[in-house]
């Protein structure tokens, strides 16, 4: 779904397009903060499961062609990576906040925020792009020129409907976008073995810690708030000065680099305490993903900013449903008394190899010169 939002948002602008995943996150956190019974929860996975089919991660995503289409090239990468450090700052502030909250005001206050997210995000956001070639995108207007009758408005809106429906991309539009350029076409592959690995490790970690060393739900969220306040400092402080000085694809393999040391460190923890110093490592892993992210925005014009974007989310949301159907049963074998061979920490190596092959990758990446604001592919945007 996400090439699909995000090229309906270079359509429509970014604003309409947010409306949507904003608006039914909250349906799911109000049902909670209702109730907690066991129907209400039954509601709320159904609910969840069908709302994420159609918009999850799709906020990221046109976030991220929304500071794109604001930002000049220049200072992209930095703009991601404080984008991404907001996110870190708020991700420790609802975790650390969960320790002062009973659980009905848990909720409560999550869906209070999403409202409030909405709300903001309605009266304060200019939107930043919108197809001019496609005149009233949603509604259709009721004049028409003089001397002209129905069916010249009946043709006019067979041929916003035809494009309406040519807005929706196509495999091979996928395709033909990723081929336009071997820089996007790398990074499509650091995209899908970095999310790989990083969705692995997060479905076998826990599992591992509390087996390997009898972690429990607090030290989960101390480990979590650590690599959270690390991962913020450096996006926001650090990353503003390092992109301009080393470059985007320089400043992903460090990054990169670093996720396969952070990994392996897991796999070959021998105590309690080394979980938390990898922890730390997210001061530097943290640069990978909005230096991957600027590097594709700059892969392709204006108009489809929201298309690339929504490609690249595309290919990770497909890493991680292959991510834990490999690595949380290896993890679970080599944890049991059925392991061929005494290595606990087995599957987390197999995860640092996984961001090793994202790290190798990165190192081929050579920054093309940036497409004009021309569209790449065409098959979606001809008219009939």
């Amino acid at each position: 779904m996400m090439p699909l939002i995000g090229n309906m948002s270079d359509k429509y602008g970014r604003k309409a397009l947010l409306t949507v995943p904003l608006s039914l996150a909250i349906i799911p956190l109000a049902i909670l903060a209702y109730s907690r019974t066991r129907n209400f929860f039954y509601a709320y996975f159904v609910v969840k499961t069908l709302i994420a089919m159609v918009c999850d991660g799709s906020v990221p995503c046109l976030a991220l062609a929304y500071v794109a289409d604001n930002v000049p090239e220049g200072r992209r990468a930095s703009a991601f990576g404080i984008l991404s450090g907001i996110a870190s700052s708020a991700f420790v502030c609802g975790n650390l906040s969960t320790r002062f909250l009973s659980t009905a005001s848990t909720f409560q206050v999550s869906a209070s925020a999403a409202i409030a997210s909405l709300v903001y995000m309605r009266v304060f956001l200019q939107d930043s792009i919108i197809d001019e070639q496609l005149t009233a995108p949603i509604l259709t207007s009721t004049g028409k020129p003089k001397g002209k009758g129905k069916a010249y408005a009946t043709n006019e809106i067979q041929s916003k409907n035809g494009k309406t429906f040519k807005s929706a991309p196509s495999m091979e539009d996928m395709l033909c976008l990723l081929k336009s350029s071997v820089t996007l076409s790398q990074a499509a592959v650091v995209a899908f073995f970095y999310s790989l690995a990083e969705v692995g490790l997060h479905a076998s970690l826990m599992y591992y810690l509390k087996a390997r060393f009898h972690f429990n739900k607090d030290q989960f969220a101390d480990m979590m708030v650590i690599s959270g306040i690390a991962g913020t400092i450096s996006q926001v402080v650090l990353m503003p000065i390092l992109a301009p000085a080393l470059g985007e694809a320089r400043l992903l393999a460090v990054g990169l680099f670093f996720t396969c040391v952070h990994v392996f460190l897991y796999s070959i923890a021998w105590t309690f305490w080394v979980p938390y110093v990898a922890a730390m490592f997210s001061v530097l892993f943290v640069f990978s993903q909005p230096c991957m992210r600027s590097i594709v925005s700059k892969q392709v014009g204006s108009c489809e900013q929201g298309k690339a974007q929504g490609c690249i989310s595309g290919i990770s949301s497909f890493a991680n449903v292959i991510s834990p159907l490999i690595f949380s049963p290896l993890t679970a074998l080599f944890l049991s008394e059925r392991a061929p061979f005494h290595f606990p920490g087995f599957s987390i190596m197999c995860v640092g190899f996984a961001s090793m092959i994202a790290f190798i990758q990165s190192l081929m990446i050579r920054i093309t010169p940036p497409i004009a604001n021309e569209k790449v592919c065409g098959s979606n945007y001809v008219d009939a």
